[in-house]
């Protein structure tokens, strides 16, 4: 989400509907696909929705400092209460093995591990007397997390608050992971963390077909029915690098589409003419499945809405780029090349 996710999402929801920013989870309806005998590219969920941390906890070498995004130099002389302030960065600490230092988490930390944790968003803006309320000795933000005035009262609080830029494309992966861990102090267990992704991503995408086939033309629709939200996602949409790893080809970017989201149209759709299309699950659900999915302008005259060629990924981990996702990749390879 993730942020959606505070990242390209938040920023076109932003532009094109003045509307809150929206997360990787939180604006949607029930789970489930809401249709009746869909047939879908695929329907089973990426990951169990748990964090696998490294084994054994990690020391941390402290104090540490580091440059946050935002131009500050942030000095950590203590991990023993953590608050990410989005749910991609509440993973890597979680898989780095010190979850059990987190004290909070933003709505977008889906994760059976965080569930009992208290939140301290609203809506999807951060609470800054919750998350003081809570006495963190560090906090995890991204450039896109807000409002501005709550990140700064946190600060001028003196809690050390570390920013970091959102992850957008798998390149994203391996520094984050590593920011992070210098963040907290634990760069050794980065490190080891980044060897394990990259391991699984490699084998992941070893499972791409390499038989000559025509690669699948995948649009990524980001969908709040409940909302009216519906986007076409084009270059930098984050969905785009996954897709192209995936051995896909993003129709909206092949398109032409250079932002990353823009108001989906029955001209746009027409234009990208996907074989699949790509959705979260509660993005689906909130549209009434793919039965739903289809009946919106221009959708069912596609390829892939006549086929009913529909790829679900939970919207908790889709775009995360952390440490699950060789689990989202693994089942886009399987989701868009069955059928073809």
């Amino acid at each position: 989400m993730s942020t959606p996710r505070r990242n390209g999402i938040c920023a076109a929801l932003l532009t094109w509907l003045t509307l809150l920013a929206l997360a990787l989870t939180g604006c949607g309806s029930s789970d489930g696909s809401g249709s009746s005998g869909a047939s879908t590219a695929g329907a089973k969920a990426p990951a169990a929705d748990r964090i696998e941390p490294l084994p054994g906890a990690p020391k941390a070498q402290l104090p540490t400092t580091v440059r946050s995004a935002d131009g500050h130099d942030v000095t950590v002389s203590s991990t023993d209460r953590i608050v990410p302030l989005t749910g991609a960065l509440s993973e890597i600490v979680f898989s780095l093995g010190l979850g059990d230092r987190v004290v909070a988490r933003d709505i977008t930390a889906t994760f059976e591990q965080a569930a009992k944790l208290p939140v301290v968003t609203r809506a999807h803006d951060v609470s800054a007397e919750s998350v003081l309320s809570l006495k963190p000795t560090l906090v995890l933000a991204e450039t896109t997390t807000g409002p501005a005035e709550a990140v700064e009262q946190i600060r001028a609080a003196g809690i050390p608050l570390v920013v970091l830029d959102p992850a957008r494309k798998l390149a994203d992966v391996a520094p984050r992971i590593g920011k992070v861990a210098a963040a907290l102090g634990v760069g050794a267990a980065g490190d080891e963390l980044n060897r394990r992704t990259q391991q699984r991503l490699e084998k992941a995408a070893a499972a791409v077909p390499h038989d000559g086939a025509k690669r699948p033309r995948v649009a990524f629709l980001y969908l709040r029915g409940t909302a009216s939200v519906y986007l076409l996602g084009g270059a930098g949409s984050g969905a785009d690098s996954l897709i192209e790893a995936a051995g896909g080809v993003d129709a909206g970017k092949e398109s032409g589409l250079r932002k990353d989201f823009t108001p989906l149209t029955s001209e746009a759709l027409a234009k990208a003419a996907p074989d699949v299309i790509l959705v979260m699950s509660k993005g689906l659900a909130s549209v009434g499945g793919v039965d739903g999915l289809v009946k919106i302008p221009g959708v069912g005259q596609t390829p892939a809405g006549l086929d009913r060629r529909v790829a679900s990924v939970d919207d908790g981990v889709l775009l995360n780029f952390g440490p699950r996702t060789d689990a989202v990749l693994a089942s886009l390879v399987e989701q868009i090349h069955r059928g073809k």
